[in-house]
């Protein structure tokens, strides 16, 4: 009995990952969907204004693109959770973007408003996907 304790804990942290994974990959694919239905509305709660071919294609590669990457690579991490390294690399998307905002931060200031929740829920949830990582040496396959 003794020898169960550590197995379904072990099933728990996967399960518990698998499905923050699946999360991370709807999440994302809606904010894709959304910023590619309305490209105007979504910049506008993110305190951008979209001018010209450049602008829009520029946002669009952001917001659309590497959504939809991320949304890709979680729902890959999740089906393949016997390789944790997938669900590392998700959470790494996740934490780049909060990551770029702190540096900014350092030359304009923090995000406010709609900016600043979703900075908080990428935050969270990257930071989520690594403390549910198998347990073992770090970065091990």
């Amino acid at each position: 009995m003794a020898g169960s304790a550590p197995q379904t804990l072990i099933w728990s942290r996967a399960w518990l990952r698998g499905q923050l994974l699946q999360l991370v990959a709807t999440v994302s694919s809606l904010a894709a969907l959304a910023a590619l239905l309305d490209p105007d509305r979504i910049a506008s709660a993110m305190g951008l204004f979209l001018v010209g071919v450049n602008g829009y294609s520029q946002f669009y590669a952001v917001y659309v693109g590497v959504r939809l990457a991320t949304a890709g690579l979680a729902l890959l991490a999740a089906r393949h959770g016997d390789q944790p390294i997938l669900g590392d690399l998700t959470a790494l998307f996740l934490l780049a973007q909060p990551a770029g905002r702190l540096v900014a931060a350092f030359a304009i200031g923090l995000p406010t408003g709609v900016l600043l929740a979703v900075c908080a829920v990428e935050l969270l949830a990257g930071l989520s996907l690594l403390a549910l990582r198998p347990r073992g040496k770090f970065l091990s396959p």
